[in-house]
């Protein structure tokens, strides 16, 4: 894979993909789902085994180790690790998302559209502390997942075998431009789910700043 090649994958992704949040606010935390859903021009036997193979995940996602069938556990490199709680071959599953003492909940669902198309549903769901949500808001798990779905475009796209995070374009201006209109997209989703707009725009700039690593810079 080619930085050139990750660039043309890159440009109209974000276009590509739909998002979605909703909100239950239960006074000291709120319950948050972020979801994202987009189609690709495969069919679904492929698209399950490119989110369910440690093979193919490696390629666009990141190393998966464990036992990946229902009831057995999985670990991601430098990141969660859970237990299938769910598996309905080629329909969907869902995960157990443990990472720093915190338990989440991910829902993966395929749908095939036609013989050779096919689309992916993810929903990332926690309890969320009020002050942590109010500071970062979707966009802390939403930015992560657009650059999983870039990944998982270009690896389908040109049978890429990086992910994209993995890259020297991550380092681009193209990257930063990606990851910071990734955030207003999220802050845009958590307006429409009720999010004051105020409120929206400033987790917006937070969560920007802590991808892009200009957290403490003036503005």
């Amino acid at each position: 894979m080619t930085e050139q090649d990750l660039t043309t994958t890159a440009d109209g992704q974000l276009d590509a993909v739909t998002r979605s949040v909703t909100t239950t606010d239960n006074g000291r935390t709120f319950s948050i789902v972020a979801g994202l859903s987009q189609s690709y021009d495969t069919d679904i036997d492929d698209l399950w085994e490119a989110c369910t193979t440690a093979d193919r995940l490696a390629r666009w996602f990141a190393p998966v180790t464990g036992d990946l069938k229902l009831g057995g556990t999985y670990q991601i490199e430098g990141n969660a690790g859970g237990t299938v709680k769910s598996c309905d071959p080629p329909h969907g599953y869902t995960l157990s998302w443990e990472f720093g003492g915190e338990v989440s909940e991910l829902t993966v669902r395929l749908e095939s559209l036609d013989s050779d198309r096919s689309r992916l549903t993810i929903e990332h769901g926690a309890d969320v502390a009020a002050d942590r949500w109010t500071e970062y808001g979707p966009g802390s798990v939403g930015i992560g997942w657009d650059l999983g779905l870039l990944g998982l475009a270009h690896h389908l796209t040109t049978g890429a075998s990086a992910p994209a995070e993995s890259t020297q374009w991550v380092h681009t201006d193209q990257a930063q431009h990606f990851m910071s209109d990734s955030s207003r997209r999220w802050a845009d989703a958590a307006v429409s789910a009720g999010t004051p707009e105020a409120l929206a725009r400033a987790f917006e700039m937070r969560t920007t700043a802590f991808y892009l690593g200009t957290e403490g810079d003036e503005a």
